[in-house]
Order: C-alpha cells, then structure tokens, then sequence
C-alpha cells in the first residue's frame, strides 16, 4: 500500500531564509545538490528542520531550456531587401563568441560580480539582501545572474505554454520563488558551462521596450552587430535589463545614461576597464551614441508590398506544412526564427505601386480602386502585387485604407473576387481550337435569342428558362454577319462567341479553363471549379487578379501551368532549410500549339483590336481587355515571354457604375467618359508599368501558331461595318444556375440589370457607346 502523502507545512519568512541561506552557503562551498541534507545542521531545530526538509525535497530541481522566441524576418527574392519582422519577442539568438568582450563584462560586472566563483547562488550578495530587505531598507535584489537566466527560461517557457498564471507567479516577489530559483539555479550550473548560462542569459534578457536579446538591442540601439560593441554601447545595454522601461535609451535617455554611468563604474571598480575608458564614456551623451534602427514590424511596415508581405503571412498561417494546426503555425511564424525568402521584384514592385497611384490616386473622388499583380510564367513566382489604397490592418483601419488584398482570392485576402468580362474569352477559344476549330473558321456574330436546349450540357437535363438570353456587343449593332473566328477574338464580339460557345460542350469549355488555371475567387466555390453556365464566356464568375495572371501565365509559357507561389525558401532559428509550398507546375495543362495559337490570336487584340493603344516599345505582347456588366468592372490582362501580368479597376466594397448614369460623364483621375472600359484605363496602365519593368531587358518573340489551327481564310459575310469594340450588353441573361451578363454592360437603350437566377436571368440590355470610347 502506497504511503500517504504528507501534508504541506506552512513556514514563516524566518524559516525560508534559514533554508535558502543553509542552501546558499553549502552551495557556494561545494554546490550539492544534497545540500538539502545538511540543512538540519545549519537550521538548529527540528520543527524548522523538519520543515526545511520537506519544503526543500518539494522544490523542482529539473529545468531544461527550451528553444527562445525568435523574430521572423521577410525578405525579396534578392534574400537582402527586407519586408517586414513578426514576433511575439523581438530576439535574435546568437552564439556567444558573436558578442564582443566588452558587452560580457558589463553584463557580470553589473549583473553578478562573483558569477565564475559561485555554484548558481551568490552567497555574499543573497546574503547583503536579504538582510537589508528584512532590516526595512531599501529593498535589494540579491539573484545571481543564473537565479535571473531561471526565472527568464520559466516565463519564457510559461508563454509558450499559454499560461498566464504561471507566467504571473514566475514574476512573484516572494521568498518561495527564490527558494524554487535557487535549487534550479544550483542544478543548472550542475549541467551547463558558465559560459552557457552567459549565453542563455544574453539571448533571453529583456534589453528594452519590445526588445529581448543582446543581438536585437546592439541592431535596434546603434545599427551593428553585438559582437561589434564598443564599451560605452555595452554599458548602456547591459544596464537596461534591471528595468527595460525605465532604463530604454530611447524612450528614457536621461534615466538610461544615469544606469550606463552605474555600470561604467562597476566595470572599472571590477578591472574590465582602465580609468580613461571610463572617464571618456561617461562624458559621452548617451543619445550622441545611438543610432536607432526602427523594428519593421509586421506588414504595415512593409509599406507599399504590405498585400504581398500579408499574402505571405497567410500562406503560413493556412498550409498544413507549416504544423498541423493554426497555433503551431502561428507559433512558428512569430517565435520561430524564420528567414523567409520571397519571390517579389524589388523593382517589378516598386514599378507596380507606382502605376497603381498613377492610374487611380488613393484620394480620387471617384471612389474607384485598382490593383496590379505579375507572375512569372513557367515558375509560377509572383513578381509584384500592388494596390492603390494603403494597407491598415487595425480593428479601426484609417478612412481610405483597407487590409483586403484586391489581388487575392477570399483565403488569402479576403476579397471574394471581381467579375472578369471579356478576359475569360481566351478560354473558350483555347477549347474551340483544342477540339478541332480554327481562327480562320467564320461564325455568326448576329445578335439572337438563346435557350439551354442551344448548348451541349454533357449528357445534363436542363429546363428552357422563359426568356431566351440575348448578349450583345457594345457597339448595339445587332446584325453583323458572319465573321471570322480571330476578328471576333480581336474585336471581342459576344455575339460570335456565344456562337462559338454552342458548337462546343459546356463541360469541356469547363474543364479546359480550369486546367489553364480559372479559379473562383471565392473559397466555397473553388472545389467546384467553373460555374458551367451558358454566359461563362463573357466572365460572370468573380475571380481574382492574381489568378487571372497566373492563368495567361499558361498561354505565355507555352502551355505550362503553376499556382502562384510566394515563398521560396525558408531557414529555420537553427538553419535547417524547410519545405515551402510547390507551384505544382503542369507542363501539360495545355497543348503548347493551342497555347502558341490563342497567344497569335491575343497578338492581333494588340495590333488590331482593343489593345491598340497599349501595345509595347519594341517587343511583342499578347493580351485582352474586359469589362463587366454596367462597367463595374474593367480589367486588362496581357503578356510577354517574361512576365504575365493582370490589371484591375472597379471597387471591392460596392458596384461603382464607371458609366454616365444620367449624372453626367464619369470622372476617374480627372479625366471624365461616357463609358469607362478596359482598354481606357486598364489597358494604359499595363502599357506603361510593362514598359517600365521590362526597359532594358530583351525583347523576345513568342512561338509561331499552329498553321493546322489558323485554317484556311473564310471569307467573311458581315451585314453592317464590323465593330472595332469590345461587346457589351447582354440581355436576359440567362443560363442553368447563373445569370447573364454583359462584358461592357448597359445604360442608354438597355436596361442595366445583369445577372439571371435558375434557369432564368434578369436584363442586361446592352449599351450603344460612341465612337472612341470602346474598348
């Protein structure tokens, strides 16, 4: 039968300064732990023996260092421009031999003079205070710098656990918990070198306000490396850590230089400094000796590549390799030591803020906004990611800030995606020549009637909705022939490709635009891909930028596709490299001649079409404009060999009509339209930031088409003069599960309202726009 417990016995102060001094004075003799055996001896009598035994027998004498919190630092893809730091503590855990001589000294000469004679205790100094903490005086503090490396690892190790109250009771003025600091003191100088706890105890202290660990405190205070401290600087650190508030030398210089001269005089009483060493620091001010380096703290000080740097964040607060669950991401992320290499352009990025302000002023009265993000086709790597408002990610955001990425989907920046118009027609047309077609090959660009029953649902049973869907051009005309299948690529013609639409399986449209990467912007519906309605090809289904980049990415690499990636390597506190996402790049996601062939047909939308004013100095690109319903909406998505990139304008908070809605022309940046369209506004943008990134690189071609995917010239057979515009309207738009839609949607003549419901849809009446302001 097992004994039974004993009770605890309760001691008065008296009793535990008995145990603690006996323990103390055996310890500095020969440091044993069996100490606590002789104790008996040095107490006298037996109830306090008694009670001394048993109290000291309860004391852990087991404490095992843990690994520190370290900052995480983000960088660019050049491993040197740093982004942003995250961390709970603010530390960079260095070896010893990486702190200068001086700091070592100030610290023992400050800290714990005796530190290489004594076993974990100083007996002289435990002694001095607690006498005078019991005679009434000025209350003393008497732990040896090991006692303080204890009570740092336990609050260190009471955080990680999530324990406030043991944090609390770490932090307890009483003689209990010098008792409990003493034996693991005296155990640990049992295990580890002294030169050991003088390193745990430099990376662990607290240097100042949000500042722990003696490599952060030399960066922050004077721009250098601890092992670079000169005797002035060591002395100043070393003097905070008895109170990091009150002795910051930043926050407190007076107060600071008061301490540093204490310690000045410390080490020239102990022999680490002659006499003019310290004369000529103390008459140094302490402020002419700092040279502050402000902690870029989170995202916000990642100033313009603040979305990027919180795109990064999320990646590793969402993906499972990065730990199981979200507080060991969390945990890894801000206590980890991570070095976190990216793949933003510094000067890609830089370029891409600047056009987004340029094209849409954060201030503009027209309440519109823009992004701008790039993607290297064949990597998947995302170069650049702006956004013309600025980032703000507290509870009470600044007016005209926000923390919604305008680039990203709704799990890594919480927008749920805009509407891409007539960008979405390169996917239908890279289905239309995979199955068999042509760009030479002619279809109707007549304005009709549709019904479900007009389109190939696979093998599905749908209903006719009571009202046939009708899209339009923006142009209004309604009649326009036949025409050929790269004119209506070029002039983007609804009509002609809603014809194209049903001479193809609306699953196979599907599957083809998901493979070359559409992706829904928003997380429910990205298991279910592509919304296989009829009025998908004019983009009625909310994507993001960043996915629409990397899906032109595919066509510009030849028929590769990767997920957007951001991170690409990372080092851990310990310098063990670990693994970061994939880009999960298919080579085969399409055919490099469909690839090649929707690209020469993106070529002539500049040359011919939509995006003749944007083409490139000296160097070919491909690329589409887009505009959707009531011109919400107005995008440009174009390409070279090089990069892929995708630009944006609309509103993520609510529909702005970029249109004359009977107010008057509508005023973006101080230039007012009628209609605002992809190819005034998006299209310039990319011209320009494009020019900009790629000035001084070479210019290089894309591959040739196929020629079995260009056909034989059809003569065209058009009723009316063809349209040199992007197509807008779309009436009834209707279609199973989804609406219709315009690409450059309504207004004058129209009736304005897109998007339809089950088998049905509302009107979308198409607007007639004026000459030079199509798109």
């Amino acid at each position: 039968m097992a004994s039974p417990a004993r009770p605890r016995r309760q001691v008065n102060a008296y009793q535990l300064i008995a145990l603690l001094l006996a323990f103390v004075l055996v310890s500095g003799v020969g440091g044993v732990l069996g100490a606590g055996l002789l104790i008996p001896v040095a107490a006298g009598a037996s109830q306090l023996t008694d009670s001394s035994v048993q109290i000291f027998d309860e004391l852990p004498d087991e404490l095992e260092p843990g690994p520190l919190s370290e900052q995480s630092r983000v960088y660019a893809k050049d491993a040197v421009t740093q982004l942003a730091t995250f961390y709970v503590e603010n530390r960079i855990v260095v070896p010893l031999d990486q702190v200068s001589e001086h700091m070592k000294n100030a610290v023992v000469a400050i800290e714990d003079r005796r530190f290489y004679e004594h076993g974990g205790i100083d007996t002289m100094g435990t002694l001095r205070a607690a006498l005078n903490n019991a005679s009434g005086g000025a209350k003393q503090g008497g732990s040896s710098l090991t006692q303080q490396y204890v009570k740092n690892v336990l609050i260190e190790k009471a955080v990680r656990e999530g324990d406030p109250i043991a944090a609390d009771a770490v932090k307890d003025d009483t003689i209990e918990r010098k008792a409990r600091e003493a034996k693991l003191a005296i155990s640990l100088e049992k295990r580890m070198t002294k030169d050991e706890i003088l390193q745990g105890y430099l990376n662990i202290a607290q240097f100042g306000i949000k500042v722990y660990g003696v490599e952060t405190a030399a960066r922050h205070y004077f721009g250098k490396s601890a092992s670079e401290l000169e005797i002035v600087e060591a002395a100043t650190i070393a003097g905070v850590t008895n109170a990091p508030s009150k002795y910051d030398p930043v926050a407190n210089p007076e107060k600071a230089e008061k301490r540093r001269n204490q310690v000045l005089g410390d080490m020239l009483e102990q022999g680490y400094i002659t006499q003019a060493d310290h004369d000529a620091a103390v008459a140094t001010s302490v402020t002419d000796t700092l040279n502050v380096v402000p902690v870029r703290v989170g995202c916000q000080a990642a100033q313009g590549a603040a979305f990027f740097c919180d795109y990064v964040t999320k990646v590793i607060l969402s993906n499972p390799i990065f730990g199981e669950t979200e507080d060991e991401r969390e945990a890894m992320l801000y206590r980890g030591g991570l070095d976190i290499t990216t793949t933003l352009d510094p000067a890609m990025q830089a370029a891409a803020e600047a056009s987004a302000l340029a094209a849409v002023p954060t201030d503009d009265s027209s309440g519109v906004e823009d992004a701008i993000v790039s993607i290297e086709p064949g990597t998947g790597n995302i170069l650049a990611m702006a956004q013309n408002r600025p980032y703000d990610a507290a509870f009470e955001p600044e007016p005209g800030t926000t923390a919604q990425n305008y680039s990203a989907d709704q799990a890594h920046g919480s927008s749920r995606g805009f509407s891409p118009g007539s960008t979405w027609k390169p996917f239908l047309l890279a289905e239309w020549l995979r199955s068999g077609h042509t760009l030479n090959e002619t279809v109707s660009a007549n304005k009709r009637g549709w019904h479900n029953k007009d389109f190939d649902w696979c093998g599905g049973t749908v209903r006719n909705e009571p009202k046939p869907w009708s899209p339009s051009n923006s142009d209004g005309r309604t009649d326009q022939g036949n025409v050929s299948v790269l004119r209506a690529t070029y002039n983007s013609l609804n009509t002609a490709y809603v014809a194209m639409e049903s001479e193809l399986r609306l699953c196979d449209i599907k599957s083809t635009a998901e493979s070359i990467g559409f992706k829904p912007a928003v997380t429910a519906d990205q298991a279910n891909g592509v919304q296989m309605r009829p009025s998908m090809v004019i983009g009625t289904q909310e994507t993001s930028p960043l996915q629409m980049a990397a899906a032109y990415a595919t066509f510009a690499s030849g028929g590769t596709y990767c997920d957007p990636v951001a991170i690409t390597r990372i080092v851990d506190a310990n310098g063990k490299e670990l693994e970061v996402p994939s880009a999960n790049c298919n080579p085969n996601a399409l055919d490099p001649a469909v690839a090649n062939t929707v690209t020469y047909a993106l070529q002539q939308v500049m040359t011919k079409g939509s995006g003749v004013s944007s083409q490139l100095d000296g160097r070919p690109s491909a690329g589409k404009t887009g505009t959707a319903q009531l011109n919400t909406h107005t995008w440009f998505v174009g390409y070279t060999p090089q990069v892929s990139t995708a630009v944006w304008i609309g509103n993520a908070e609510k529909a702005v009509e970029m249109r004359n809605s009977g107010n008057g022309r509508f005023v973006i940046n101080g230039v007012g339209k009628n209609w605002w369209f992809g190819s005034d506004l998006a299209a310039p943008t990319w011209r320009d930031y494009m020019n900009t990134v790629l000035a001084g690189t070479p210019a290089q071609a894309f591959p040739e088409p196929d020629p079995k995917m260009l056909g034989p010239v059809q003569a065209p057979t058009p009723t009316k003069p063809p349209s040199d515009s992007e197509n807008g309207g779309g009436n009834n738009g209707g279609g199973n599960n989804g609406g219709g839609g315009n690409d450059n949607g309504g207004g004058n003549n129209g009736n304005g309202n897109g998007g339809g419901g089950n088998n049905g849809g509302g009107n979308g009446g198409g607007e007639t726009a004026p000459d030079g302001e199509q798109d």
